[in-house]
């Protein structure tokens, strides 16, 4: 994609030179990189004493350190990040944001609201608790589509191969939207489904012709797969799949089921955002 914004979300371990992907990718297609780095709060240790409802919550000094400590590292870290950037010639602006869960997650999607993608550093999955909350943040309170596992994959950025799964779904349909940009510059765009139903009801009669001739219209190269699952996980089956197309990105809608039964039960979104090794573009 050309003439984007992109929000890229790091954590406090994030080095300089993990957004070399993107730095290369900014040059080269006139990309703005606002860059965010947040802090999680350091827990904050309580301990009640006194008598009934007139006991004290004192904190200890050594809680005020670590969040000193913190923020220097954060203020360091930006630093160091804005000068990389600039060393690179990539246009971007680098900011942090350390405090409380809200404040962290009311910055992800505030930002993301005037962005074209958001690109999760993979450093921040060393914290699995802020990494989840800020992909809810993105997902659900911003349209910009969601990269994981880009960083690591620069043919990512700016795919020859896209793999898109595709159902007749809202999130399916927003994510072929959101990625239409890079869907026209690939050379190859694989719209592939996963146990079709052919009925007028589901997936329609022949399932994935309009949405193929509605982005041959646009100007991609497509193919229509349709895939057995066999019985198995289909996330498996997507990344086996998308693997034999070479493919350099994959494309879905998440959250097509709700996020409760995702969480408890498992599921296709799930299993994509936990995985490392295929980048992935998800909307909802």
């Amino acid at each position: 994609m050309k003439n984007a914004t992109l929000l890229v979300v790091l954590g406090i371990g994030a080095k300089p030179t993990d957004l070399e992907p993107l730095s290369s990718s900014a040059r080269d297609n006139n990309l703005h990189l606002n860059v965010l780095v947040l802090g999680g709060m350091p827990p904050l240790p309580v301990f009640n004493y006194g008598m009934g409802g007139y006991g004290g919550t004192p904190i200890p000094d050594y809680w005020h350190e670590q969040v000193d400590t913190q923020n220097r590292t954060l203020d360091q870290n930006r630093k160091e990040i804005s000068r990389y950037l600039a060393d690179q010639g990539a246009s971007a602006e680098v900011r942090v944001v350390s405090g409380e869960t809200t404040a962290l997650m009311d910055a992800v999607a505030g930002i993301a609201l005037a962005c074209d993608r958001v690109v999760f550093g993979d450093d921040l999955r060393d914290d699995p608790q802020l990494f989840n909350d800020a992909l809810r943040a993105a997902l659900f309170r911003a349209p910009a589509g969601v990269m994981l596992n880009a960083l690591q994959s620069p043919s990512a950025l700016a795919p020859k191969s896209v793999f898109v799964s595709w159902k007749a779904s809202v999130a399916a349909s927003r994510a072929a939207h959101v990625a239409l940009p890079t869907l026209r510059r690939a050379d190859t765009v694989t719209l592939a489904l996963f146990d079709p139903v052919a009925t007028s009801a589901q997936d329609g009669e022949n399932p994935g012709s309009d949405v193929a001739a509605w982005l041959t219209h646009q100007g991609c190269s497509v193919e229509v797969q349709q895939y057995p699952s066999g019985g198995g996980e289909i996330s498996k089956a997507l990344m086996q799949r998308a693997k034999e197309t070479s493919a350099d990105l994959i494309v879905m809608g998440a959250y097509d089921h709700s996020r409760l039964r995702e969480t408890v039960f498992g599921g296709t979104t799930r299993s994509m955002i936990e995985q490392h090794g295929v980048p992935v573009l998800l909307t909802h």
